[in-house]
Formats: structure tokens, sequence, C-alpha cells
């Protein structure tokens, strides 16, 4: 008897489960425009079907599964390389790293999910969930860079680096490139007839996305065709290729400290270097009781150093840049501010150090201390620059906190996020700074991905994942300051709160009086 009461409920759940397959299949899809794959056109493609299927739905709670699970699936490809810190120590971390990529997928599905319902419950029509959607997504791309400390990885805005478009940047900030991504997608539902058959009903709408796509793609091309000036100063950033598993080993320690010597040493390419750059936690010592490799370093440059390197005011421990000078004093002091969350520090550390619970990226005490947060740095003999440690480069809201730089700086550890995905996905991302800036940006890792980058986003030499070994970059100067540096994203934010304005209005006007 219960069997067969059952049966008819097991077998509704069943279809409701394979209706909602589609859109985490779509979500999944979606995530192939980020790097290292670019794929745009699927992006836009797969989201666009996403916002299609969603604004079909009848109930808030429909539309929240069809955009959580959408997001479910973006996320879980776009950050499968999550898994790969918890892999450098497998015997200790291993069994942590499905969990980490479910938890970071089901997250990231709920800033798609939560915009989703939201716009249910204010829209009355297809065209407000269609263009709710479009809109929520892109504010949502904006709040998860601020919310519980931030991580605006894998925006959708970020499917355009490395085309023309993304120099629009300069204008809108990466939500802004969301925000024109999210509207591709949208308008050939905005612009559907549901009276056609489905190539004609969608043809309105591809056609504007296609024209909107050409005159950004021209756009783009323009200002790459903008003239870029020379400082006539040269750097040379150093990669000594150190494997994470192997970093903090004391035989290969002392074979990378040998690496960054020689490569630090070798003859000029061309000009010779006005400063050496090694990467972050270059070293495997405190800075405290550094003091007798400090010349050893700076006889090797010959000239002045900036370089990552741990360092301790007791009991607090610091994940630092420092400049050294060519005698080997040290000139300057920058503390990461913006630190990795589980990674360089445990929320309520004091308490949980107690039962043994550290960062497990953090190589000194239970986790580092943030320093006072962006600064700018003015050597004698460098234009002044703001420094980015690793992690710091993913948030452009740092780049408009400070006033006064001429480039930017990022020395980083890339060793940590594998090979597959997130050291591509970070550089394109520091990329993307530097068109957001208009500043040229050099980069410095232990290993993948070295390089030097224009103040247009392009990546003028480096040294591969891998590599090891140096580059001799020319620093260009700066572009005049950019539209989206004196704005940032209120502009875009303000539209996109518009849009759901309009799209709650045309609920109330649907309304029975």
């Amino acid at each position: 008897m219960s069997i067969a009461n059952d049966t008819p409920r097991t077998a509704g759940l069943s279809r409701r489960i394979a209706g909602y397959l589609p859109d985490l299949a779509l979500g999944a899809a979606a995530a192939l425009g980020q790097a290292p794959w670019g794929i745009w056109p699927l992006t836009v493609i797969a989201l666009g079907l996403v916002i299609w299927r969603f604004s079909r739905l009848q109930t808030a709670g429909r539309m929240f599964w069809c955009a959580f699970l959408a997001g479910t699936g973006y996320f879980a490809v776009a950050l499968s390389w999550i898994v790969e810190p918890f892999l450098v120590q497998p015997e200790i971390y291993g069994w942590m790293a499905p969990f980490a990529l479910l938890l970071m997928a089901l997250g990231g599905g709920l800033f798609w999910g939560l915009p989703g319902w939201f716009v249910a419950r204010i829209s009355g029509d297809k065209w407000g969930r269609a263009a709710g959607l479009a809109a929520a997504l892109a504010m949502s791309d904006w709040l998860r860079g601020w919310i519980f400390t931030g991580f605006p990885w894998t925006v959708l805005g970020h499917i355009w680096i490395g085309t023309p478009v993304a120099q629009a940047a300069s204008l809108i900030g990466a939500v802004g490139l969301s925000a024109l991504t999210a509207t591709l997608a949208a308008l050939p539902v905005l612009f559907w007839r549901d009276a056609e058959p489905p190539i004609r009903a969608a043809a309105p709408g591809v056609i504007l996305s296609l024209l909107l796509i050409a005159v950004f793609w021209a756009g783009g091309l323009k200002r790459l065709d903008t003239p870029i000036s020379d400082t006539g100063l040269t750097l040379r950033l150093v990669q000594p290729n150190a494997e994470q598993a192997l970093k903090w080993d004391p035989e290969w320690a002392q074979i990378f400290w040998q690496r960054l010597l020689n490569e630090s040493a070798a003859p000029p390419d061309g000009p010779a270097p006005d400063a050496v750059i090694w990467p972050e936690t270059a070293v495997s010592f405190l800075l405290n009781y550094a003091g007798e490799a400090l010349p050893v370093i700076a006889n090797a440059a010959g000239t002045p150093v900036l370089m990552g390197i741990q360092r301790a005011e007791e009991p607090r421990y610091y994940n630092s840049l420092i400049e050294l000078s060519p005698e080997g004093e040290v000139r300057q002091v920058y503390d990461k501010y913006h630190l990795v969350p589980f990674g360089e520090y445990i929320p309520w550390g004091n308490a949980l150090s107690r039962i043994g619970i550290s960062a497990f990226a953090a190589q000194q005490g239970y986790g580092y201390t943030p320093g006072d947060g962006p600064a700018v740095l003015a050597p004698e003999t460098l234009p002044p620059f703001q420094p980015l440690i690793c992690y710091e480069a993913i948030f452009p809201q740092q780049l408009r906190a400070t006033e006064g730089a001429e480039w930017l700086l990022q020395i980083t550890n890339d060793a940590w996020f594998g090979t597959v995905s997130g050291p591509y996905q970070h550089l394109a991302q520091a990329r993307l700074r530097a068109i957001e800036s208009g500043l040229p940006l050099m980069r410095a890792a232990n290993t993948g991905i070295t390089a030097a980058i224009d103040p247009l986003g392009r990546v003028t030499a480096s040294i591969p994942l891998g590599g090891e070994g140096h580059i001799d970059a020319a620093l260009p100067a700066p572009l005049p300051r950019t539209f989206w540096t004196r704005t940032g994203p209120w502009p875009v934010l303000l539209a996109a709160v518009l849009v759901l304005f309009c799209a709650a209005l045309r609920r109330t006007r649907a309304l029975p009086r």
C-alpha cells in the first residue's frame, strides 16, 4: 500500500530534479568563458538560456532553484582549482578538498539564487524577470567583492579579458563588464516574440547583442591604439619556480635561494635593471633574522630589491614586501592588508588556536595579522607604486583607496593554485586591474605566471607556469587617470537599480486596482 502511494511522489520528485538539471549544465557551460578556456560566446549563450528559462517560471521558489543551480554549476567549474591548495599536503588537508569545492559552488550558487528569488518577488512579467535578473546578477558580482571580506573571483565580466571589449573596464570597471555580459544574454529574451518559431523569435535580440558587441569591440580596438610612453626604467622580475610542496623543505629552500641570487646577478638582456623584484615570501626565513642575508641579496642584485618576506612583531606575524637598498638596508615595509580567509588567517583565530586550528597557508604562528591598508611606496630611484601581495590584486576597490601611484606591483605565490585554471585566472584579473587604473603592472611569482603588463592590460613579457628565470622589462609610463578611477562602480550600480525599479514598476501597474 505504501509502495503504491509513494511511487507517484517519487516519480514527481524525479521529474522535478530532472527539470532543473539543464540549469546546472548551462551554468557549468557559462563558466567556460573564464580563463584559461576563454570561450566567451558560450558564456553569453548559456547565460541567455538560463535567463530565458528563468523568465518563464511562475513561482518564486522555482525561480530561486533555477538561478541557484545555474550558479552552482558555474562556480563548480570556474572555481575547480580551489581543491589545489588542499593537495599540497594531502596527508593533512586532502580530505577537505571535495568539501571545499562543494561549499564554494553552493555558496556561489546563492549569489545567483538569492538575486533570482528577489527578482521573482518584485517582477510581474517575463520582461521584468529577464531584465531584473540581468541587473541583479551584475549587482551580485559587485556585492561578492565586499561581503564576508569579499571574493570577486570569476565575475561574469572577466570573460572579456584578452579581448578588445575588456578596454571598457577603463570606463565601467569589472562590474560594468558583468552588466554588459548579462545585458547581452538578456537581450534575445527581452525581444522574444512568442508567436514566432524560436530562431525568428530570438532574432531581434540576437542582432542587438551582436551590434552591442561590435560597438564595444571597435571601441576597445581604438583604445588599444593609444600610444604608451616609456619611463626609461628597467625592472628585473625573478621567478625561482618554487613548487609549493617543496618551498619550505630546508634542502629545497637552499636551492630556491640560490636560484634567486643567480637570476638576480645574471647579465642584463639589455639596459641594466634599475631594480630587482622577488616574489611573495621569496625566502624561508623571517626578516627579523635576515641580517646577514640582506647584504648578500643586495650584492647579487647590485641595485634596489623589492621582495616578499615574512616578519614578526611578537606575537604577530606579517606577510610583507620590503624595499632593500643596494647596501642591504631595509628602507620601506608594506604589510599585506587583505588576507585570505582560512589560508592566511582563521576567523576567531585566537580562540581556535587554543585547540590547534591554524591557517594552512601561513607559515608562522596561527596566521598573519593584516597590515594598515592599501599604500603607495616611493623608492628613491623609482616612480611611486602601489604594492599588491597575491590575493590583493583581485580587489578593484583597493586601487581607488590610494592616490599617487604610477605603477602597480604584484608579488604572488601562485603555486597554491595548481596548474589548470587558477594561475591563469589570477593573471587575468591582474591584467584587468591595469586596464581599470591605466597603470602598468609588474608581476613576480614563485612559480607562474611572472609577467610585465602595460597600462592597456597587454602582457609584454612573461615566464610561464613551471618556468625558472628572469625578465628584464621596460617600465611603461601610466596613462591619464581613467573614468573608472574617478567614479568607481557607482554609475553601473545606479543603472542596475533603475532597471530593477522598472521591473517592479511593471508589476505594480499590472496589479488589479
